[in-house]
């Protein structure tokens, strides 16, 4: 997502050592080739873009804990933070800028700034971010010691071909939401849809599309969101995001954890998951049934401008892949600036990621579901990651 200009770029290099106009000159240039308001005169930004920013003072008092939902907020310093001065920053300020579009009541007032730092180096970002926000780590309220760890997970968007009419090897559904969802709550189970005459006339005529993998077809309903490669009537193919638009309200189950009870398999990764259903066909329906939950979608066209991102989240903006996360919103608002400690055999992650997603799985202070992005490659990450996880909230001071 481009948010500089190459003019506002050059002219800014041209001006770095001219210092002692530094400050006027930016704020200057910056309010002639941008749309984004300047700030009150009273409350010019303290880091502007350009030139050595000072470190923030972190040596005063710290401010008191926040009670935050079911989290408890902890007060720490920016050293504090595992990796803080090592992150590029620049896909996360991007995702930032997403955030900004829906931007949480206590952020307001920093999008104007946080849009213009968007041209500024990282340790310029890093320099600001210092002095406005104060980080603080996020505990649970109940049970566990300071520093107590938590768990990360994966999500990501998978790619499936898909045919707009059921064929020989395309034929598990896709729906959306039926007419009586909202006056069934909960609505008909997984197991009943497929069984029942009520529920099946009820979703006729709300098939979307086709896909061939009744497990491909519920890693889609898990994930939330999806992209198929649709094959047309009328033989054309082309690309459709399959986004989010309710489910029937039942509770959600692991298919993992199942065969786990079961002691059907060591490995409840998803790449394991379906190396048991394909040694096991005969229980498939078994094991589907197990996750009484399903999610319905809505078609959305994927232009060039969002190819490369991926579907909007619960705060109802793009997800940046790497810098997005699903959280428990209870305990971290939408849009929230999130500092994220994950060391792993799988990835090792030290980075500014933005709160703006959840998920039914994610309940808990110290619970996060990490956006890999789309494609095989990032639901292998995705379905094998489970590793401890730290988390620190930056929040306007």
């Amino acid at each position: 997502m481009a948010t500089s200009s190459t003019n506002a770029s050059r002219a800014s290099s041209k001006i770095s050592s001219m210092r002692r106009f530094l400050v006027a000159l930016i704020v200057g240039m910056l309010a002639a080739c941008s749309s984004v308001p300047l700030p009150p005169a009273d409350e010019p930004p303290r880091n502007a873009p350009g030139g050595a920013a000072p470190v923030a003072d972190e040596s005063g008092p710290l401010p008191p804990a926040i009670v935050q939902g079911k989290s408890r907020w902890q007060p720490v310093r920016f050293r504090d933070l595992p990796g803080f001065d090592e992150d590029a920053l620049h896909d996360a300020w991007n995702a930032w800028l997403k955030s900004c579009e829906r931007p949480a009541p206590a952020f307001v007032p920093l999008c104007p700034q946080i849009r213009r730092l968007s041209i500024a180096s990282a340790d310029e970002q890093r320099a600001w971010m210092r002095e406005r926000l104060q980080p603080y780590r996020v505990e649970p309220l109940q049970g566990s010691p300071a520093g107590a760890e938590g768990l990360l997970t994966g999500y990501y968007e998978p790619l499936l071909d898909a045919s707009r009419v059921p064929t020989a090897s395309q034929s598990v559904p896709l729906y959306r939401p039926p007419a009586s969802l909202a006056s069934r709550r909960p609505w008909f189970t997984r197991q009943e849809i497929d069984t029942l005459p009520d529920a099946r006339a009820a979703l006729r005529g709300r098939e979307i599309a086709y896909v061939a993998d009744p497990l491909d077809a519920m890693m889609l309903q898990i994930q939330g969101s999806g992209r198929l490669r649709l094959a047309e009537a009328d033989g054309s193919v082309r690309l459709v995001r399959m986004s989010f638009a309710g489910t029937n309200d039942q509770p959600y189950r692991s298919i993992g954890s199942w065969l786990l009870q079961q002691g059907a398999v060591r490995d409840a990764s998803w790449p394991g998951i379906k190396a048991w259903a394909q040694q096991n066909p005969q229980r498939l329906n078994e094991l589907l049934w197990s996750n009484p939950r399903v999610t319905f979608f809505r078609e959305e066209p994927i232009t060039d401008v969002d190819a490369s991102s991926g579907p909007r989240g619960a705060q109802g903006v793009a997800l940046t892949p790497g810098r997005s996360i699903a959280v428990d919103k209870d305990s971290i608002p939408y849009g929230t600036p999130v500092w994220l400690a994950s060391p792993g055999p799988l990835v090792n992650l030290q980075r500014l990621v933005l709160a703006q997603d959840t998920g039914s799985a994610i309940v808990g202070a110290v619970r996060a579901d990490y956006f890999t992005g789309g494609g095989y490659e990032a639901g292998e990450i995705a379905g094998r990651l489970k590793q401890p996880l730290r988390l620190w909230v930056l929040w306007p001071k």
